[in-house]
Formats: structure tokens, sequence, C-alpha cells
């Protein structure tokens, strides 16, 4: 088994950052740019993997109640995530993503993922800010 962590502050509550990261429709604004997913009923959702052109059973939950997204391959169980909001001191927030690969054909590499993990965090960062400075305004 393989896992990857990373994390990053973002100005904004914690509820405003979970309740972007959770918004199944807006989910392609700041995932990876390779992966698309649908919402079926939830919990269940599939996700397209550009890079490979396949679709994969998943599963997606949001806990606001405890900040928190998870979501693995369905059938597979090669694969697991989650994402964890914390508020922090002056009105920020932490957010931390974490992906488990139990199957190795599944991990693109440490690279690859640690690069995509920071992009999008930038990209739900930029989504929050968006959301936030709109309230505001």
């Amino acid at each position: 088994m393989t896992e990857y962590e990373r994390s990053r502050t973002m100005p904004a509550q914690p509820e405003q950052v979970f309740d972007q990261a959770a918004n199944i429709g807006q989910l392609d604004s700041w995932l990876p740019a390779a992966l698309h997913v649908e919402a079926e009923e939830l919990p269940a959702v599939t996700v397209h993997e550009d890079r490979t052109d396949e679709d994969t059973s998943a599963l997606l939950r949001a806990q606001r109640d405890q900040m928190r997204l998870e979501w693995g391959t369905r059938d597979q169980g090669s694969y697991t995530g989650w994402l964890q909001v914390a508020g922090i001191d002056g009105g920020a927030s932490e957010v931390t993503v974490h992906l488990s690969f139990f199957d190795g054909s599944h991990d693109p590499g440490e690279t690859t993922v640690r690069d995509a993990l920071d992009s999008s965090l930038r990209r739900l960062e930029e989504q929050v800010r968006l959301r936030v400075d709109h309230a505001a305004g």
C-alpha cells in the first residue's frame, strides 16, 4: 500500500471551505483536470479518468458534521482517499487530502500524485476565494 498526504491553509471559515469542496456539481473545478465525477445515486459516483479513458465505479461521502469527504473505488477496493477541513486561528482553515493506493497499478507515482494534490488544493483555494469574495461583495 502506498499513501500520500498534502495540506494547505485557506483564508476562509471551515464551513465555507467544506461546502465548496463537497459541492458535487463543482468537483471538476478543483479535482485534478484528468478526473471527472458524475453523481449517480449518492454515495455512488462514476469517475472518468482522461489518462486511461476509463470509467470507475466509486463512492463519495460528505460528512459535514465532521468536515470530511471520503471516497474510494467501489468494486476493486484499490484506492481510497479523504479530505479533512479544520479551523485554525484567525478565521482560516487547514485542508488535508490523503490518498491510499492498495493496488500498485492505480498509483501514478509520487511526483504525479504530489503535483496533482498540490494543484487540486490550490484550485480549491481559488474556488473558495471566489465564493468568499462574491459573498462579501
